[in-house]
């Protein structure tokens, strides 16, 4: 008797998260087929690519009437979503749609769970917003077979936004000299990472589980993170603190983007980084050791160029002009 291989569509698969998905499942016996532009790079080897433009009509014609085993959606565009759901739904067993802790509509209550309030959604060019109404689309039309997981800050090797990456890269960077940080007193870092995501998005699906799951890791206070970050890169320098409203006077933006200092938060957001992964580690979420992701991210960071043009952070020469302006104040 043929035994036939799990079937997976994968609604997306080409950007970071998505060709981890898919390599994980070739990795684990499973027929993978990825469904997208192709705009966002190379499917994982072994996937199957149906190149489609989900704005244009019959962009589901290729994959319409198959049995998958499992669907997994990516997308946050809820008109695709939606049109997804209507070509795709009748013939999956099992339907994940990954979400994001972005749609809760507060970031200020630590310890938040799944039950928190969501964004009314009234600008679907927003993300979170558009999460949300991806949520309701999947939950009106697939909720008996349906799992929402809604990870937080993804990081690991290959992280194309260069947020979690930027620290014990730029401390490896300096070595003995200083860097610039944010003041740390009641302020965390939470990440997950995207190997652990993808692999429990699998196992999850897999086990047909159904319900809402904030994929997120343990939350570390600041100052913990930057010193296990510090071990790890061999930092033996300074760690230079400069306050909110100075950074913010000089341009530093908080979170992400050019000329930032990644993953500084304002202190009303001091929730964002402490939500509640308590239904993810019951039902089996992995989490690997802090110290282990930030090893595997400053090998892949030293292959990349740790001086290299980032999406996030502070130029060394933009870090060194400030750490030279802050030296003369404190000079008088």
């Amino acid at each position: 008797m043929t035994v036939r291989m799990e079937r997976t569509l994968i609604l997306g698969g080409t950007a970071w998260l998505g060709r981890e998905l898919a390599r994980q499942l070739i990795r684990s016996g499973h027929e993978v087929t990825c469904l997208a532009r192709g705009n966002s790079g190379e499917v994982a080897q072994g996937a199957q690519l149906v190149r489609a433009d989900r704005s244009q009509p019959g962009a589901y014609d290729a994959v319409q009437g198959i049995e998958f085993d499992s669907v997994i959606e990516l997308s946050y565009d809820p008109q695709w979503v939606h049109e997804a759901l209507a070509a795709l739904a009748a013939t999956a067993r099992h339907w994940t749609l990954v979400s994001s802790i972005s749609v809760y509509a507060s970031a200020q209550l630590p310890g938040a769970g799944e039950d928190a309030q969501l964004h009314e959604p009234s600008d679907p060019g927003d993300y979170g917003h558009a999460k949300v109404l991806a949520e309701q689309a999947s939950t009106a039309m697939v909720a008996d077979r349906l799992l929402i997981a809604r990870p937080g800050l993804l990081a690991g090797p290959g992280d194309p936004s260069d947020r979690f990456s930027y620290w014990v890269s730029r401390l490896a960077l300096a070595g003995a000299g200083q860097v610039l940080i944010p003041p740390t007193a009641g302020r965390h870092v939470q990440v997950i990472d995207v190997r652990d995501a993808a692999a429990w998005i699998i196992d999850a699906a897999a086990r047909t589980l159904t319900g809402t799951f904030n994929v997120a890791g343990t939350s570390h206070g600041f100052a913990q993170f930057l010193s296990a970050a510090a071990r790890i890169a061999g930092f033996s320098g300074e760690l230079v603190t400069a306050q909110d409203a100075w950074l913010r006077e000089r341009q530093v933006n908080y979170w992400a983007g050019a000329r930032s200092l990644p993953l500084w938060l304002a202190l009303e957001d001091h929730g964002f980084a402490q939500r509640s992964n308590q239904r993810y580690v019951l039902a089996n979420g992995p989490e690997r050791d802090l110290e282990d992701l930030l090893g595997d991210v400053l090998a892949d960071e030293r292959a990349r160029g740790l001086d290299r043009s980032r999406r996030a952070g502070l130029a060394r020469a933009e870090e060194l002009e400030l750490l030279g302006q802050l030296a003369r104040i404190r000079q008088g």
